[in-house]
């Protein structure tokens, strides 16, 4: 249940972003596309940036945590996860991008999908090779 509490903040910030999309739309009024808008392609872009990532480190975290990993660590994983959406956000959506805030949401974003799939593998071959 750790990795549902992550999942629906995580909802929730896809809702905000969602909305951030539709009312760059109606700015500049492009349905479609962006028209060369560079602050709609911006939003676009965290928009879907997150939609590539977010999911797939939750199932990996879900897959930790139903393996049996410590809510500890779940907990751990799922604030990096946040925090790293969040600066992502924050980089990518700025005009002039300060790089640093995306460089590192994407690293954040990456340590929890890496440490995610780690855990797996770890708790999975204990459980197997090296249970009592």
């Amino acid at each position: 249940m750790t990795t549902a509490l992550y999942a629906a903040l995580l909802g929730l910030f896809y809702i905000a972003l969602s909305f951030k999309v539709i009312a760059k739309r109606r700015q500049f009024q492009v349905g479609i596309g962006c028209n060369g808008e560079m602050a709609l392609e911006r939003a676009v872009r965290v928009h879907g940036n997150f939609a590539e990532y977010v999911p797939f480190a939750l199932l990996l975290m879900f897959m930790a945590e139903y393996s049996g990993l410590a809510p500890v660590y779940l907990h751990s994983l799922g604030i990096v996860l946040v925090l790293g959406r969040l600066s992502h956000a924050w980089g990518v959506r700025q005009l002039k991008e300060p790089l640093k805030f995306r460089v590192c949401g994407m690293l954040l974003t990456f340590g929890v999908i890496l440490l995610s799939a780690l855990a797996i593998i770890v708790l999975y071959f204990m459980r197997h090779f090296f249970a009592g």
